[in-house]
């Protein structure tokens, strides 16, 4: 039976409004469990993959009450094995590009009010580089199946990475039972942080 309550669209609706609602100090306490999470995480993908470990992460759309991935970037840049790769978003070709970020790299506001490097001065970073991608969402569901905003931008960049790249959403909020309308080409998520426990997939 196709559960309407559980279709992308009302999912989405539902965990906009709910994470709309959430106040500054919950977003940053919840951001800095899962901070503590992705860096406790860090030793086991220092095993997986060899040295630089390169992490894909977004920057966070503030306005938008995303999770707030610069604790995480900051120590990402103190550890001497790791490298920062950042999203930059092509609106226009529907696509992402990726670039490396470092401390002194300045950072420009696009039309959507996210931040992020000037690609024209930098090198893109192929998906296939990458070994872990931390990965924005409103909700997952059990079977690591993920609800965005509805572009499909990370669906087509995830198609792009290797086999072995491990995708971890991070989540405010506990995944739901299922997705109804999940099809063959959604890319399911390997594991998803939720504020200080992680579910596999």
């Amino acid at each position: 039976m196709h559960d309407s309550g559980h279709d992308k669209a009302s999912l989405r609706k539902t965990y906009l409004a709910r994470r709309k609602a959430l106040s500054r100090d919950t977003v940053n306490a919840w951001s800095a469990q899962i901070a503590g999470t992705v860096m406790a995480q860090f030793p086991v993908w220092q095993q997986s993959f060899p040295e630089p470990v390169r992490v894909h992460c977004f920057l966070p759309i503030t306005r938008q009450n995303e999770v707030d991935t610069w604790p995480v970037i900051r120590w990402l840049w103190q550890q001497p094995g790791a490298e920062v790769i950042v999203p930059v978003t092509d609106f226009g070709g529907g696509s992402l590009a990726h670039v490396r970020l470092q401390p002194d790299t300045p950072l420009i506001t696009n039309a959507y009010g996210i931040q992020e490097p000037d690609l024209t001065h930098h090198k893109p970073v192929s998906p296939d580089a990458l070994d872990v991608v931390l990965v924005p969402l409103l909700v997952a569901d059990q079977q690591g199946q993920r609800v965005g905003y509805g572009g499909g931008f990370y669906d087509r960049f995830l198609a792009q990475c290797r086999p072995d790249c491990l995708k971890t959403g991070l989540s405010f909020f506990d995944p739901v039972e299922r997705i109804a309308d999940s099809f063959a080409g959604d890319i399911p998520l390997d594991s998803c942080i939720i504020r200080s426990h992680i579910s596999y997939f």
